[in-house]
């Protein structure tokens, strides 16, 4: 009997065939807490074999309360940041037979909570939010929301960036990286600084220019008389605000761009204005992204482990044992003085 030709061959199909119950058929199929016998479970086995059956796993996610979907929402994907810590959220979610599905937020505050949602309805059985907080506490505490509405469902949530939104996460430490990232660069020589400080309301830059000036105040210089230049989070951010400095140098002899993006979209800048790095003035990023490490000249940076960080966080998103209150590993950065920064000469 041929069964499935108008369409794809139903759980019902492969009952019938196997002359068994539906039910029976779906505890063979896709799994059940009551025992089938041997001589049962070969008649499934051998019709949906037969009839070229696969299994639904939306349906068996719904049965089971929860699919083996693991989350992954990020702020920008292009960014090889968030791709080389994605690299290692997936890593983990494989060695744990987690299927990854990735969302490119935008940085939105809206966007994080619509996939979360789409995520919560989809019983997921974990979410993994990368990327740094915003100012407002409306759409953190929104989000905190949300993800307490998707573990009362049974799901687990872990973050990369800041402790807002009381659930475990790995934070980088952002101010500590850029004060030891200052201290580095007045040992070699440097007073006068401009720091391209992302948009004023995300948190990592914010954390970032706060530590670099404490790194310039524990060297004895003016921590307020460094120039700020707030724009976008990105590559063309990086050169729109070093477009700015350019045109009105004030005897800036070193650059602090908050991520390394950002610096890369300044070298272009200076590159396109004849302003040679390092020789008229030095560059420096954070987070050491492992795809920009050929750059010409290469970059100073604070160097972050991307990849354990997102293999950390899944780690704690998968934990079977979780633990009553939220977890939080902190995470050092460590400067790497190359050659994009040149050391001048003391006084």
């Amino acid at each position: 009997m041929a069964t499935g030709d108008t369409g794809p061959v139903r759980l019902a199909d492969v009952a019938l065939r196997a002359g068994v119950s539906i039910a029976t058929a779906s505890r063979v199929l896709n799994g059940g807490t009551r025992v089938v016998g041997n001589e049962l479970r070969e008649k499934v086995l051998a019709a949906a074999l037969e009839l070229d059956y696969t299994p639904n796993v939306h349906a068996q996610a719904i049965a089971r309360g929860a699919s083996n979907t693991v989350g992954l929402l990020v702020h920008d994907i292009t960014d090889p940041y968030f791709s080389t810590i994605a690299a290692g959220v997936t890593g983990l979610a494989d060695e744990r037979g987690a299927v990854v599905l990735l969302a490119n937020t935008r940085r939105e505050p809206a966007l994080e909570l619509e996939y979360l949602a789409m995520l919560t309805a989809q019983r997921a059985r974990a979410v993994i939010v990368v990327g740094s907080r915003f100012s407002g506490r409306a759409a953190n505490a929104t989000l905190a929301a949300q993800i307490d509405r998707f573990r009362a469902g049974g799901g687990r949530v872990a973050c990369v960036g800041q402790d807002r939104l009381g659930t475990d996460t790995v934070v980088p430490q952002n101010a500590a990286g850029a004060r030891a990232l200052a201290r580095a660069l007045v040992g070699i020589g440097h007073r006068c600084f401009a720091v391209l400080a992302g948009p004023p309301e995300l948190l990592t830059g914010r954390d970032r220019l706060r530590g670099f000036r404490r790194g310039l105040a524990d060297e004895g210089l003016d921590p307020e008389a460094v120039r700020v230049i707030n724009g976008p989070f990105t590559r063309d951010g990086g050169y729109a605000a070093a477009a700015e400095l350019a045109a009105d140098r004030r005897g800036e002899t070193c650059v602090f761009a908050v991520n390394d993006v950002m610096a890369v979209g300044a070298i272009a800048a200076f590159r396109d204005r004849r302003v040679d790095v390092p020789g008229d003035i030095s560059v420096a990023g954070f987070d050491d992204i492992a795809t920009l490490r050929d750059l010409v000249p290469p970059l100073t940076t604070v160097r972050l482990p991307l990849a354990e960080m997102g293999s950390s966080a899944a780690a704690m998103a998968l934990d079977a044992n979780q633990p009553e209150s939220h977890r939080v590993v902190t995470v050092r950065g460590e400067v790497v003085l190359r050659a994009s920064t040149r050391t001048l000469r003391r006084s």
